[in-house]
Formats: C-alpha cells, structure tokens, sequence
C-alpha cells in the first residue's frame, strides 16, 4: 500500500507518464489489491468527479482566453498598460508587470499571459538593456500574476474540492495580486537604477488617451465579469459564458479583427486544453476518494493535534511544502489533490479556508516559474528561444521576491479576506 501510494507514482513521474495516468495507475492499482473494490467504482468516482457545475466555468473562461489573443485584445492591453506607466526607472519592465496583471484579469491563464507577452516584449526588453537572463526572467515571473488574480481557474479548481465559494475566492485574490504586481515593479525599478537602464519612453497624456480608447471594450470586458459575479447578477459559470459572448461581439464587430473561422479554431483550442484540464480533475478525483475514504484527513489531523502545532508554525510548513510541490506540479494537479486533505486540517486550526486557498494558489503560482519543472519556464524558453539554465538564473531573483509576497500575504489575513467579507 505505501509502495502503491508514495513510490509508484514517484517512478511513473520520473519516467515521463503524463500526471492524470499516474493519478488513474495508482488509484487502480489501491482499489484492487488493497480496498478490494470493483473496479467498476473507478469509473463512477471519475464521473463523479465531474458531476459539478462549478466546473462549467473552466472550458468557458479558456475559451474566453482563446478569443481575447486571437481577435486582439490581448495585445491592446499590452499598449494600454506600457502606455499608462510614466517615466520611471524600468519602466518597460514595470509595463511587462502590468500588461501581466491586465491579461490575467481577464484569462486567468498564467501560460498564455508569458506566450503572448513574450511575442510582444521580449525584443524590446533585450533592445532595453535588460539582458536575456533578466528579461527571460521576468516575462516566467510576471506570468504567475494571472493564477491569483481573478477569475482564476485555479480558485474555480479549489472552491470545487475545497467546497468553497468561488466569487469569495475571487475578490480575496484581488489585493494578494496587487501586491505581487507591486514588489515585481519595485524590484524591476530598484533593478534598472542598479543597473543603469534608463526609462525607454515617458507619459505622454495623448498617448495613455488614445490607448485607452483603442482598449477601451477590452478593458471593460474584466469590469462587466467580475462586476457581475460581485453584484450577484451571474453565478461564474454563467460569467465565463458571458466572456465567450463579449470577446466574439468585440472581436467580430466592434474591432473586426477576427474572422468566424477564427472563433472555430479558438473553440477547437479551448476544447483541448479544456479535455486536458477536466481529464486531470476527474482523475484526481479517484485519488480524493480514496484519501478520504480511508479517514486520511481526520489521521492528519488528530496528529497534529497531538503535535499541538500552533497555526503560525502549520502554515510556514505548508508554505515549505507547496513551494516544493509546485516546482514539480502545476497548480491543477497539485490543487486537486492536496486542497481537500489540507483544507480541512487548516480549518480544524482556525484559519479561514478562503485564506488558505489564497495561500495555497499563491504558493502554486510561484511554482509556475520555479525550476526545475516550472511550466513558465519552458513556455518562455520556446518564446524566447533561451537555454534552461539561463532562464534558472533568470527567475531565482523573482522567486525571493514572490517568497517575500507570499510570507505577507500567509500571516496578513487581511490582506485577503478585508474585500471578502461574506454577505
């Protein structure tokens, strides 16, 4: 049994099985030698897995993603937010940093935000001066903004096995994102005076105008989202449908840069990543089962109970662990497993779940771009065309800062539960 549930899949990772296999092989292989279950129970726990409507945002937010790059939105966010940043030390980096939070406001998708961005900036960060470390590093880093800051998919994976409120997790993430964004911007600009790299432009009042009009409908589109779930006007599952519909309307006949067969190939894309998403929750699910079954979380807890860890100390230690996890995980793998058995321990101390699962996305998103296996990392090595151990370098400076993000954010409740506060 600890052979099947602790080195199985440690070897079926190692030798390249995609993760929703090695959930599936270990489940199958607990179930029958040791539970003595049917396997026909595999199955109706996968279904089951899926049976929540909470889920219905996934496929519907990707393919809001999907549309916002293809029909130009992404980039008129780019412009308005290198357009918004005055002349400060750095200040391309700094725009990179908010161009990162704008896409995430609107995709939640840390990989397609450093894909897209990565296009776009990294030739003008190396014509800059930012050096190919620097800039390799900070398009990875800026990236993990847009797992925290809403609508994020990763809340939507947490609400669901934690069984919290999603629109709550939502509104928590707002000022944990704010302050990521924040110290990225302050160690870009501390960076540039360092370093010597001047400001490549200055604020030019016309030219943030124009912008501003150019992404106008952009913009709006995260105001109308989110507004709508806050206002209570939408469930976020309705509101990710809602974002398909705006992006195809802005796309199609406002700027009329998209085409209808575009929207079929975005559909098409979203479809697959959607498949790869869902295929990882219904098999995790099984794992989830099993755990819980078997009175996993209440063991844990009555252990540290009789360990009496205090609050402080649990959560430096989960901080630890996750940080670890996901350095080898990605956040959807990692939340599905590990949200419904850590969960509960938090709460049996006292620490508000919503809290928790901004902890939790936060310790997460900086594994995006943590090496050795961060996804951020590898995205920005086929953008940027960077060996691996430059990019490694790269990030290492943006993982402190993040780590100092994350330290404030864990033992700063309010930082995250002062907007969501339940009605």
């Amino acid at each position: 049994m600890i052979f099947a549930s602790l080195v199985l899949p440690v070897l079926l990772v190692a030798i390249g099985t995609p993760i929703f296999l090695v959930f599936l092989t270990v489940a199958a292989v607990v179930l029958m030698f040791f539970l003595k279950i049917p396997p026909v129970a595999l199955q109706q726990v996968m279904f089951g897995g899926l049976d929540n409507f909470a889920l219905l945002a996934i496929p519907f937010f990707v393919f809001a993603g999907e549309l916002m790059s293809t029909s130009g939105i992404a980039n008129r966010l780019i412009t308005w937010a290198m357009a918004m940043v005055g002349r400060v030390p750095g200040s391309l980096g700094v725009s990179t940093v908010a161009a990162s939070t704008a896409l995430g406001a609107i995709s939640g998708s840390s990989v397609a935000s450093v894909a897209a961005l990565g296009k776009t900036l990294y030739p003008k960060l190396i014509a800059a001066g930012y050096g190919q470390r620097r800039a390799g590093g900070l398009l990875a880093s800026s990236g993990a903004i847009d797992i925290v800051i809403p609508p994020s998919i990763a809340m939507i994976l947490y609400g669901m096995a934690a069984e919290q409120s999603i629109p709550r997790l939502f509104i928590a993430g707002i000022l944990p994102a704010i302050l990521m964004a924040a110290l990225l911007s302050l160690f870009v600009i501390v960076d540039a005076i360092r370093r010597d790299i001047p400001s490549d432009h200055t604020f030019s009042v016309r030219a943030a105008a124009k912008a501003t009009m150019d992404a106008f409908w952009a913009i709006l589109m995260p105001v109308f989202v989110l507004g709508g779930i806050y206002l209570g006007v939408f469930s976020p599952s309705e509101a990710g449908g809602f974002a398909c519909f705006y992006a195809i309307v802005i796309g199609l006949f406002v700027y009329r840069t998209m085409t209808v067969r575009d929207v079929i190939n975005a559909a098409g894309n979203a479809a697959m990543l959607s498949g790869q998403i869902l295929v990882l929750v219904a098999a995790a699910s099984v794992i989830t089962w099993i755990v819980t079954t078997q009175g996993v979380p209440q063991a844990i807890i009555a252990w540290i109970n009789a360990m009496q860890l205090s609050a402080f100390t649990f959560l430096l230690a989960i901080n630890l662990l996750l940080l670890a996890i996901g350095a080898f995980l990605d956040p959807t793998s990692a939340i599905l497993v590990f949200a419904p058995l850590l969960a509960p321990i938090a709460i049996s101390l006292g620490i508000d779940p919503i809290h928790f699962g901004i902890i939790m996305t936060v310790n997460l998103a900086i594994g995006m771009f943590t090496p050795p296996f961060g996804l951020n990392i590898f995205v920005a090595q086929q953008v940027t065309g960077l060996p691996a151990h430059t990019l490694y370098r790269g990030v290492a400076p943006f993982v402190a800062v993040l780590v100092i993000a994350l330290l404030v954010i864990t033992y700063v409740p309010a930082l995250s539960l002062s907007l969501a506060q339940p009605h």
